[in-house]
């Protein structure tokens, strides 16, 4: 299998990552049980992004995709990620959730 991403589109997707896994944090810092939500949400926009450019649009022509940057299809890569990262933090937000049903009750 050939990679064609270089190193200015892998340092783009880590950036996109690590901002959607702190704004992912940021957003949920209350209702889950969880400090690495960040981490969680940045690894699964960068598996996601790098899936969907260097997998799914792997084979496309520079004519047929638009922009790619240093061989990062940059579009598909962001929604990609986006669909991966959002899937893993609203599972990680459910499993993990803090609820009032789960404070002991006096007996």
């Amino acid at each position: 299998m050939l990679w064609d991403i270089g190193l200015r589109g892998m340092g783009i997707l880590i950036g996109y990552s690590l901002v959607f896994g702190v704004v992912a944090q940021l957003a949920l810092w209350r209702a889950t049980g969880t400090r690495w939500l960040w981490l969680i949400g940045a690894t699964g926009w960068f598996i996601g992004g790098l899936f969907a450019s260097e997998v799914l649009f792997a084979t496309a022509t520079i004519d047929q995709l638009q922009p790619i940057e240093d061989g990062l299809v940059f579009d598909e890569a962001m929604l990609g990620g986006f669909i991966v990262g959002l899937a893993l933090v609203l599972t990680t937000w459910y499993v993990t959730r803090r609820s009032g049903s789960r404070q002991p009750s006096p007996a």
